[in-house]
């Protein structure tokens, strides 16, 4: 069976790496791995299993379009895939009319809480429709009337051979628990770019709190700052000097599983719903409780009084209050991730979906 993969760019980011990630393992199964994109980082990675076709299915312009779905068409035609994937809404837009003749079978996935429109009713178009949550599989049934027959919940896969307590870099932890004074202090991290959308206020400040607690609780946060966001960036600097609370901006990282690993608990404070919580699974995976606002995918995974809490957007006091209880809780987050939330069970209801559409 070969798959066609479809989406805007392959840099950065959680689709992007979902989709690598998928292409390698249906190569490992036998699967004919094809991703079309306009290009990006992750290219020489997906390149090691799956065949990559580099084509501007990322640009919105809508004169270029009619041009894009007559070109889109012949490489279909060329490539002649079992069943095509379209994972954001442009590319899916352009495939919808280039495979109009073609009929290849088309699944969709949703992977956000795009805006409700007609421009983002194309993703209810597919055969299959795989939502990442519970909450998005309640979002587009709430406002686009689908079926139930038509929607799986698939969670994004949480790729355990990086995400395990057995496989971590302990001369990076080493290292970096010594550049940034991190031996023998109560580490509460919170990871992702840094945007007005993570609330990082709310974190700075119940850091601040605990820290009248425990004067060994150090704040990390970790993400790289875009060029649109050095006036965001410098206010939370300025807010954590006059709060006095023990932060440290650590930049970009790669090593995420170690940072998880180290940390006492790990927070999301979104005020926006996250689609599904990536980063909150690969936390528990390493064993450490997270605390997250209290709504979106996370809700999916987040056992309260288990593996961690929830609290309110904008509560510091809740999140400082759980960050404190959050510290004693022990639990076997591995099993469980593997069990409901691991790339192998992504990529095995996948495929069920893709079997299901052969023709």
């Amino acid at each position: 069976m070969k798959i066609v993969q479809l989406l805007p760019e392959l840099n950065e980011g959680g689709v992007e790496r979902g989709t690598v990630e998928l292409g390698r393992e249906l190569a490992k199964r036998g699967f004919e791995s094809v991703v079309i994109s306009n290009g990006g980082k992750l290219v020489k990675q997906l390149e090691k299993d799956s065949l990559h076709v580099e084509f501007d299915i990322c640009s919105k312009n809508p004169f270029s379009a009619i041009w894009r779905v007559f070109v889109l068409r012949k490489i279909l035609k060329e490539l002649n895939p079992d069943i095509l994937h379209a994972r954001s809404r442009v590319p899916a837009w352009l495939v919808y009319f280039a495979n109009k003749n073609l009929k290849i079978p088309l699944v969709s996935t949703v992977h956000g809480f795009n805006s409700v429109s007609f421009y983002s009713r194309i993703m209810t178009k597919a055969d299959k429709i795989i939502c990442v949550s519970g909450a998005i599989k309640e979002y587009i049934q709430q406002h686009y009337n689908i079926k139930e027959d038509k929607i799986t919940i698939i969670p994004r896969g949480i790729d355990l051979v990086k995400f395990s307590a057995e496989k971590l870099d302990e001369n990076f932890i080493k290292e970096f628990k010594s550049r940034f004074d991190l031996n023998n202090k109560f580490i509460v991290s919170t990871v992702g770019r840094i945007t007005q959308l993570k609330d990082l206020e709310t974190f700075i400040k119940a850091i601040g709190l605990v820290q009248k607690k425990f004067p060994n609780v150090v704040g990390l946060i970790v993400g790289g700052v875009r060029a649109d966001k050095q006036k965001y960036f410098e206010n939370l600097k300025n807010l954590a000097s006059s709060l006095d609370a023990n932060i440290v901006f650590t930049g970009s990282q790669e090593k995420i599983a170690e940072i998880y690993h180290i940390s006492s608990v790990v927070t999301s404070s979104s005020k926006k719903p996250e689609s599904f919580g990536r980063s909150v699974a690969e936390a528990i995976a390493l064993n450490t409780p997270v605390i997250a606002t209290k709504h979106g995918g996370v809700l999916d995974i987040i056992i309260e009084n288990t593996n961690g809490y929830f609290v309110e957007v904008g509560d510091e006091e809740g999140l400082a209050k759980q960050i404190i209880k959050a510290k004693n809780l022990s639990f076997d987050g591995f099993s469980y991730v593997k069990e409901y939330f691991s790339l192998e069970q992504m990529v095995e209801k996948t495929i069920k979906v893709y079997k299901s559409l052969e023709k």
